[in-house]
């Protein structure tokens, strides 16, 4: 997949997660979603907790994944995806193929169970 189309997909899957999750930020290569209720982040409440973010860069996409911060227990990467992971929530996708991308849509379906169960969403 290209670049291209790796934010495509990846912004078609989080999509679907409307209108749990909102958009707030929709700008030429980047996107990025929250959740809709009023929660407690850390020591401040804030009007819906960030769920992620995907960024389109010349040689990749950034996906920027907060459930794996706050449930890092609850996930497991395959070798490949853990490649390209950078620090905590962060990943740098150069090549995508549809196992990456069933992976990629697994971790966001259970994020976004995490942040229901959470009361978060």
């Amino acid at each position: 997949m290209t670049i291209e189309e790796t934010f495509s997909k990846l912004s078609e899957i989080q999509d679907k997660h409307v209108p749990i999750l909102i958009s707030p930020s929709d700008q030429p290569g980047q996107k990025e979603w929250k959740g809709t209720k009023e929660v407690m982040q850390g020591r401040k409440k804030v009007d819906g907790i960030f769920f992620g973010s995907i960024v389109k860069k010349p040689n990749d996409v950034r996906f920027y994944f907060f459930p794996i911060y706050t449930h890092p227990d609850s996930f497991s990467l395959s070798i490949k995806l853990k490649k390209m992971q950078k620090g905590k929530s962060c990943f740098h996708l150069k090549s995508m193929d549809n196992e990456l991308m069933k992976e990629l849509e697994g971790m966001i379906d259970n994020g976004v169970d995490l942040y229901r169960e959470s009361d978060w969403v």
